[in-house]
């Protein structure tokens, strides 16, 4: 691709012009409509993680393997997530381009490389997506029984549970696909308002439930029974790593953001370290504040026990409306990321059908192509939850496992890069600044990240059937993660093999400047 200012860029800030004329420098035009401030930016990695949404999906199963010592992974998996975070931020002050996992890792690789890093981390934002809108059973049925549509125990473990889930989450998806193809604008408010009414609500919970203590702080320091002290901890992790991740959708919207290279290194990090703080006081304030630890149901109904135990129906309800809002806005967020890594590989002309799924709307300023890919995708995804209530959490934890892996695909040649004598030096932020950087830090911190990055990779993915398959006769459940992956990674050597494929258009200079 030549590398060609827009002629048709979007009005806006004075800075806009700026922005696009650098992205030109990476050898591509002003296309998405560049409209996210500081704020929209933040909001785009905070809903990605969305606390709420996700601390009441996987709070009871934490609870259920980990007991209340489950606590202790979050700030473990946080610690690991922020040195991930930190390399992040790097790169994204000095590659502001969509696509921001794909992007990285071609340029750090090689085009096959980072390739696969991209088909990865988009499947696995399509099962995210899919986990995401499962996540409105929790809280649904909670607030009113009528939302049990499919009839019987609204518990996501059964049956019953799992299928409503699935129409649920279809029925979101409809909604969310519909958003994603309207003006950007209109995304980012609904991200903006839906983030904020998140933070207050959260933070609601949490002075809520404080003021209802019901145990000392000692029952963090009991596990659970499953599989020992250790393995009930490497399981209870789950919680934590399922919802500590989506930060970099920060970078994946740089060319929708204003002065991104300042911008979205910052936003990155705050948004992680925002929810980080936020979600371990509501693991703390719901342990602490549960009727009780031994009659089960902490570790079948999770938080909403908790809410409309301790708080009483209408205010425990009335929270659980804004933890609602909170999974939709998070629904919406994630398949804007995924639709705009989709975007960025069929603009290099590396997918099927990328001609349809590069394009972008002059008006909207958004490509509908991608959206409907990701918004039908997960919808299928959903409906496995029709087969058993165990494809909820096989679900769950493949999108886990096939985010952690994309990331390690950017953080070890990001550490063989660093090995090799380092990031491109020089150049500034849009304000001036010299750009975001680890400096002499950088080599041990992007270790770390990396090994850590690994290790829960294998630690999601290992095949433990009293967590995938505890009823036992499907072994493909106990296997799912691995298979899927597996099965994804195979696709995309066959498509590389024997698709279609046009000469990419990745590869331009590494500038920073």
């Amino acid at each position: 691709m030549t590398a060609t200012a827009p002629p048709d860029a979007t009005p806006g800030p004075a800075g806009d012009t700026e922005d696009a004329t650098a992205l030109a420098g990476f050898g591509y035009r002003q296309e998405l409509h560049r409209s996210l401030g500081r704020y929209a930016s933040f909001a785009a990695g905070f809903s990605f993680i969305s606390v709420l949404t996700t601390v009441f999906q996987f709070f009871a199963f934490g609870y259920s393997f980990g007991g209340g010592a489950f606590f202790w992974t979050w700030p473990a998996v946080l610690i690991g997530q922020l040195l991930v975070a930190a390399c992040f931020a790097e790169l994204a002050a000095r590659y502001p381009i969509s696509g921001a996992i794909y992007q990285w890792s071609t340029r750090l690789s090689t085009p096959a490389f980072g390739w696969f890093a991209g088909w990865i981390m988009v499947i696995g934002q399509v099962v995210v997506v899919a986990a995401a809108a499962l996540a409105l059973q929790v809280v649904l049925p909670a607030i009113w029984s009528g939302f049990q549509i499919v009839g019987g125990d609204p518990a996501p473990t059964t049956s019953t549970g799992a299928a409503n889930a699935a129409l649920l989450g279809v029925i979101l998806l409809v909604l969310t696909t519909i958003v994603n193809m309207l003006d950007n604008r209109i995304m980012s408010a609904i991200n903006r308002v839906g983030v904020t009414a998140e933070i207050i609500g959260a933070c609601l919970i949490v002075v809520l439930l404080f003021t209802h203590v019901e145990h000392g702080p000692g029952v963090t320091l009991h596990t659970g029974g499953q599989g020992g002290a250790i393995g009930a901890l490497l399981v209870g992790s789950f919680t934590a790593a399922y919802v500590l991740i989506g930060f970099d959708s920060a970078g994946e919207m740089s060319e929708e953001t204003h002065a991104p290279r300042r911008t979205a290194p910052r936003t990155i990090l705050t948004a992680l370290a925002a929810a980080g703080v936020l979600g371990g006081l509501l693991l703390l304030a719901g342990l602490l504040a549960a009727p009780s630890l031994t009659d089960g149901r902490l570790a079948t109904e999770g938080l909403s026990y908790v809410l409309t135990s301790s708080l009483g129906n209408g205010i425990g309800k009335a929270l659980l409306v804004d933890v609602t809002i909170a999974i939709a806005v998070a629904t919406l967020a994630i398949q804007t990321a995924g639709s705009r890594m989709l975007f960025s590989m069929a603009r290099d002309g590396v997918l099927p059908f990328s001609a349809g799924l590069s394009k972008v709307s002059t008006r909207t300023g958004v490509p509908a192509g991608p959206a409907l890919v990701v918004g039908g995708g997960a919808a299928a995804i959903c409906l496995l939850n029709f087969l058993s209530p165990d494809a909820f959490l096989a679900i769950g934890t493949t999108c886990i496992a096939m985010l952690y892996l994309a990331y390690a695909m950017v953080t070890g040649p990001l550490l063989l890069r660093r090995l090799r004598g380092g990031l491109p030096t020089g150049g500034t932020d849009e304000s001036g600044r010299p750009l975001f950087s680890l400096g002499r830090w950088g080599i041990p911190v992007n270790a770390l990240a990396l090994a850590y990055g690994l290790l829960m990779t294998v630690n999601l993915a290992w095949p433990r059937a009293a967590v995938y398959d505890p009823a036992g006769g499907h072994w493909y459940f106990q296997w799912f993660t691995v298979l899927f992956v597996a099965v994804t990674v195979a696709a995309g050597a066959a498509y590389r093999a024997y698709g279609r494929r046009p000469s990419p258009a990745a590869e331009p200079a590494e500038s920073v400047a």
